[in-house]
């Protein structure tokens, strides 16, 4: 008894994302059968990855090693989030419907006897929607989840303040490597403080004393510094909009938001960082934001 292509790739499904050559094969007979199908399937699969690295990214945040850590618990573990990635897919208005939509405003409708039209290439065109602008990197389901994260408070806080969203995302993504590296408390715990804003004498509220690097004279040292700590991710981005829009130091950067590469340039200028590539860094960063709110549309 023989399967038709749709029924196939749903049983590979339940077992385990369609990264396989199995089951690439039936997404891609799925594609020349059932145009609408093949999206939806797409789109459930991108979700499918998006959730699985999430997990991921949150147990390499939260766990550390131990006595009984080995190749074995590390493949269980992988296994685990796999499946639980797939029971928390399709969700009724989960993020694989909103990747449909986005999928679906780039189909051109094609012939309608079906011979090499949309559905032929429905691969080829889930690839354009995610292709970056540029040479901007394809972003990550990390990157996505960050930005994702952060979004509406960012977006407040540019209606407050007139600074772009996407250009406050961007430089917390590169001062905390994409959330990997936030600051944290002696104990653990975090600090909030996206942006790497320092505690000077100024500061009265709670701080967090960490190694950090430096560069001095062009040269990366490390140094023990002492670092603003708020109570939220929300209070972090508008400390951080007070410092730029009210301090007469970053003026000019107030001046450049027109502009991402601008804006770096003007932060390396009023002494935002020490590292001498910071406006190259941060410039790539925020482009690779702006990649990303444009795929999550």
């Amino acid at each position: 008894m023989s399967l038709d292509p749709s029924s196939t790739l749903s049983l590979s499904a339940q077992r385990g994302l369609a990264v396989d050559a199995k089951s690439l094969d039936a997404l891609h007979a799925l594609a020349g059968r059932d145009d609408r199908a093949a999206l939806k399937e797409t789109a459930r699969q991108f979700e499918a990855l998006f959730m699985r690295e999430l997990l991921k990214s949150m147990r390499e945040a939260s766990m550390k090693s131990g006595l009984m850590d080995n190749e074995g618990s590390d493949l269980g573990t992988q296994l685990l989030d796999e499946q639980w990635a797939l029971k928390m897919t399709g969700l009724p208005g989960g993020l694989s419907e909103m990747i449909e939509r986005q999928l679906m405003q780039h189909v051109q409708p094609g012939p309608a006897n079906g011979s090499g039209g949309a559905a032929a290439s429905v691969p080829n065109r889930a690839a354009r929607v995610q292709a970056p602008a540029g040479d901007v990197p394809q972003p990550t389901p990390t990157q996505a989840a960050f930005v994702a994260q952060h979004r509406q408070v960012a977006l407040q806080v540019q209606r407050e303040t007139g600074i772009p969203a996407s250009f406050m995302i961007g430089q917390a993504a590169h001062e905390t490597g994409w959330g990997r590296s936030e600051i944290r408390h002696a104990d653990g715990s975090n600090s909030f403080n996206l942006f790497g804003i320092k505690a000077g004498p100024s500061w009265k509220g709670r701080v967090a004393e960490i190694t950090t690097t430096e560069y001095i004279n062009g040269v990366p040292r490390k140094v023990t510094a002492r670092f603003r700590a708020y109570d939220s991710y929300a209070e972090s981005f508008r400390d951080y909009a007070r410092l730029i829009s009210q301090s007469p130091r970053y003026s000019q950067v107030m001046e450049n938001l027109h502009s991402a590469r601008a804006f770096a340039e003007q932060l390396q200028t009023a002494g935002y960082a020490t590292d001498p590539r910071y406006a190259d860094k941060l410039s790539r960063v925020i482009n690779t934001t702006l990649n990303v709110k444009r795929a999550l549309g």
